[in-house]
């Protein structure tokens, strides 16, 4: 089975927080639905289910692809109005992101309406404020963020919102607070320099300015780093390529660590990811990308155990991405819990049902549970999963053989007949 991974980038990991933080909190709220409803959606054999629609908009809102994401959620939401928080915050996310401010106020506000001023809805209605130049607006909403900060950069837009206000003072505290909670960026100094300038402290200005200056550069250093980190990984050269790769190691950077983590994990070198993967999972718990890399590593070491807490933890909040539930259901197969492994892997094909190789393993899987059945003669269940299995693949004739089988062995004669008949036509079709 091809495990699917999490694209991360430095450029876009904020984006991709985006998506962490809507799961963690506003799906967490309503999962016992989600459970509902996707057994719903397991009886009903549909496609065309929220669930569905809901894990491709999360893949394509993780990917950029906001038309794509945009689309999605409205269609889980014409499924399901009632997905207020699963589906209309991050399509409120995705319409920011592609800058059209009126729709993805629309959306923001009536989820505040269904969950109340969260820092979340609070930063994005903050910074759609900001756009609009509604600066006493975006006070209020960014300092009901900053609070508990959903982003490292919101006190940056809070001191960005002061100082166009032309409240200097309060401009200067919270760019310095931005500074505490994301040293590296170049904006905060950058921003720093102009509110002392303003204030006549010219020394403080330069300074900051000087120190902006130093932190550009000292990102495109790093960037002229990680190139050189994956030329030497890319030629196998390990120990020269960890020499030079763990100059990237910063204990306090996520997004750092998770980039240098990935670089590893791109280049055949799970051992060495993890050192990464594992600080920045404990620097950023609330983030399933951190979850899942780490599960990721431990699960190409064949550390299934070491994969599993991860995943169980990142599940219980975020049980709605594809990625998690398919990595959740291999761990647990190689575990040996086949029941619990096959409902994760059935969830994750609900969720990206056009995702061949995990359709593929759960084929795999309901065929082996279907098995193990019948030589118990738990004959009801096996039918089950080898219905579940000739939904999966149509055309193949093995489920209904196993069912004619099991309708002989159960003297259900006229059921027999028909499925003998249906394994000997997909057969025979096969054939020509």
């Amino acid at each position: 089975m091809a495990i699917v991974r999490f694209h991360t980038t430095t450029r876009s990991i904020r984006k991709r927080l985006a998506v962490s933080l809507c799961l963690l909190a506003l799906v967490c709220a309503s999962s016992a639905s989600a459970k509902g409803q996707s057994a719903d959606s397991a009886k009903s054999g549909l496609r065309d289910t929220p669930e569905t629609h809901l894990g491709k908009g999360y893949e394509a809102l993780k990917n950029d692809r906001y038309d794509d994401a945009v689309s999605e959620f409205r269609a889980a939401l014409a499924l399901d109005p009632t997905l207020v928080q699963r589906a209309r915050f991050p399509l409120a996310v995705a319409l920011f992101e592609m800058h059209k401010p009126e729709e993805s106020r629309r959306e923001f506000e009536e989820v505040r309406r269904e969950v109340g001023d969260h820092p979340n809805v609070s930063y994005y209605l903050g910074r759609l404020d900001l756009d609009g130049e509604n600066y006493q607006g975006a006070i209020r909403n960014l300092t009901q963020a900053v609070a508990n900060p959903p982003f490292p950069d919101t006190a940056y837009y809070l001191g960005f919102a002061y100082f166009k206000q032309g409240n200097l003072v309060a401009a200067e505290k919270w760019l310095k607070e931005a500074a505490k909670a994301n040293p590296r960026d170049s904006r905060v100094q950058y921003q720093l320099g102009f509110v002392y300038r303003k204030l006549g402290r010219e020394a403080a200005s330069r300074k900051a300015l000087a120190l902006s200056k130093e932190l550009r550069e000292r990102d495109s250093a790093e960037s002229q780093l990680r190139r050189e980190c994956a030329d030497k990984l890319e030629k196998g050269q390990r120990e020269e390529a960890h020499a030079v790769c763990e100059q990237l190691y910063d204990p306090n950077n996520a997004e750092r660590l998770t980039a240098l983590g990935t670089l590893y994990g791109q280049h055949g070198d799970p051992e060495a990811a993890l050192k990464p993967f594992r600080r920045a999972a404990e620097l950023a718990p609330q983030s399933p990308q951190m979850k899942y890399n780490l599960a990721m590593a431990y699960y190409q070491l064949k550390r299934f155990s070491d994969a599993e807490v991860p995943l169980a933890d990142a599940l219980k909040r975020w049980p709605d991405l594809f990625q998690l539930n398919a990595l959740y259901g291999a761990v647990l197969l190689n575990l040996g819990d086949e029941q619990k492994g096959y409902a994760a892997l059935k969830h994750a094909h609900e969720l990206n049902p056009e995702d061949a190789g995990t359709q593929d393993f759960l084929y795999r899987v309901a065929l082996e549970l279907a098995e193990k059945s019948q030589e118990a003669r738990r004959y009801s269940d096996s039918l089950r999963y080898l219905e579940e299995a000739a939904r999966l693949r149509p055309k193949e004739p093995a489920p209904h053989k196993k069912m004619a089988e099991i309708y002989t062995l159960t003297a259900r004669t006229a059921e027999a007949t028909a499925e003998q008949h249906e394994a000997e036509r997909l057969a025979n079709h096969s054939v020509d």
